[in-house]
């Protein structure tokens, strides 16, 4: 194994208050996919779960760039799901993927957190198996 690439990202959670206050529904389309924006939609307090999950976004792109063809990579093309024992994890679609497919077999580790002020993400990249 190998690391390929290492993301950080902290994300105000009153950025995002003012955000989802502004245009709730713009902001869920351009940056969730529709699995995301269900969790997120669900939770008491969508804030702190949206903004992990922009900070998760954000992070997983930062390591991907360690990786050829990936400055494209939109928003939605990277989703944060939760697995039943709580564990996050990341799906990648269309360029990411491509990218990531290319370059593997890859898996990203992904660590979120959140306090009553922001919301930070962790994602390391490494390539299993032979290295090319």
């Amino acid at each position: 194994m190998s690391v390929l690439g290492v993301g950080i990202d902290l994300v105000e959670l009153q950025r995002v208050r003012d955000m989802l206050g502004r245009r709730r529904d713009q902001a869920f389309g351009r940056f969730l996919t529709d699995h995301e924006r269900t969790y997120v939609e669900s939770r008491e307090d969508p804030v702190p779960h949206m903004a992990a999950r922009l900070a998760a976004k954000e992070a997983v792109y930062k390591a991907l760039q360690a990786l050829p063809g990936t400055r494209g990579v939109g928003w939605r093309e990277i989703e944060v799901w939760r697995a039943e024992s709580g564990k996050p994890s990341v799906t990648l679609t269309g360029s990411a993927a491509a990218a990531a497919d290319a370059n593997g077999p890859l898996v990203i580790h992904l660590s979120l957190t959140h306090t009553h002020v922001s919301a930070a993400a962790v994602a390391v990249i490494e390539r299993r198996g032979a290295v090319r």
